[in-house]
């Protein structure tokens, strides 16, 4: 499976398929050989006027290390999707990163310019690849705090900075958090303001557009799915999730009720699983994973789905192609807009 495999393998389907320059504005690198400044980092940079910190930097990881940096980060490495996206809406070009080709499937909120290294996969990445590109920065995904990949990098005497990717006990502010860290090394705490400022925004406007909509269930769940030789897997993003919570602050009600993993707040079950949902509205990730049949296509011919009050009634929607459900504040920006649009048609 492409998706979140390195560092939440244990709940993203194995146990169910046995599943820059200082000043203002955006930072650019070469790399590989090729020069990406000439184009904007995202269109938002276009016009960022924020500036960048030139003093030292002193932080601590999600594994509590102490990452310390002369000056902030320009030349940065990047291992997991929601910190390359992270450092996109920071106007910063990494100078490689792991899985460029998924990246743009699954994650539409920041385009990554050309001339990027690609340094392979985000589960077993090229440290060669990596180093050969000179970061002064190399920024991972972990899962644990002996996870082998910090203490291989380190070895490269490059200094690492270690993310967890989420927290079910509070999935939004640490989404919030880990790009304010990403911020902070590259001295881009202005800018990350600005983002974070302009998410809260999107967010309010958007529970005041749900509350004024005349909708016939406030209940939902959002899931995604794997399938394999005619075999579903249903991924519902229960208590914790990123994708619930926020559905949970726009004033919808987040009717998952099954067992959930504690850092992603993910559950597993099967279509007749669904059938403890009720009534409850039906929203589901639109991307085209290119590992998997389609999980509704196959769910169609369902007697089980079917039957499904949610089903019955239409109420069952896909979100647009390339939000990525682990993503930063930009695809949180995506997914309100998807919840606003569905709920508001």
């Amino acid at each position: 499976m492409s998706r979140r495999t390195a560092t939440a393998s244990a709940v993203a389907f194995a146990a169910l398929t046995a599943l820059v320059l200082t000043g203002c504005g955006t930072t650019s690198v070469e790399a590989s050989g090729d020069d990406t400044s000439s184009e904007p980092v995202s269109q938002s940079c276009e016009n960022d006027s924020t500036t960048t910190s030139t003093d030292p930097v002193t932080l601590t990881d999600d594994l509590g290390r102490t990452v310390e940096l002369d000056k902030p980060a320009e030349r940065v490495a990047v291992l997991e999707w929601q910190q390359t996206e992270d450092l996109l809406s920071l106007c910063v070009t990494p100078v490689a990163v792991a899985d460029a080709e998924g990246y743009s499937t699954w994650d539409t909120a920041e385009k990554l310019p050309e001339g990027v290294a690609d340094v392979g996969t985000r589960q077993e990445p090229s440290l060669d690849a990596i180093f050969g590109e000179d970061p002064d920065l190399v920024i991972v995904e972990v899962s644990s705090p002996d996870d082998e990949i910090v203490s291989q990098l380190e070895a490269y005497d490059v200094p690492v900075l270690a993310t967890v990717g989420a927290d079910a006990a509070e999935p939004i502010q640490h989404m919030k958090d880990t790009f304010s860290l990403i911020a902070e090394a590259t001295g881009r705490s202005e800018r990350a303001g600005v983002v974070l400022d302009e998410f809260d925004t999107a967010l309010a406007e958007a529970k005041d557009a749900v509350a004024d909509a005349d909708l016939e269930t406030m209940d939902f769940v959002y899931f995604d799915g794997w399938a394999q030789g005619g075999n579903v897997a249903i991924r519902p993003f229960g208590q914790g999730s990123l994708f619930g919570e926020l559905g949970e602050e726009l004033g919808l009600t987040n009717v998952w009720s099954g067992e959930v993993d504690p850092v992603y707040g993910l559950g597993q079950t099967d279509v007749e699983g669904l059938v403890e949902v009720g009534d409850a509205m039906l929203i589901y990730t639109g991307t085209d994973d290119p590992e998997s049949d389609s999980v509704v296509d196959l769910l169609a011919d369902n007697d089980i789905w079917a039957s499904l009050p949610a089903v019955e009634r239409g109420d069952v929607y896909a979100f647009p192609s390339g939000i990525w459900t682990f993503g930063g504040p930009r695809s949180a920006e995506q997914a309100i807009d998807a919840y606003v649009d569905l709920l508001t048609a």
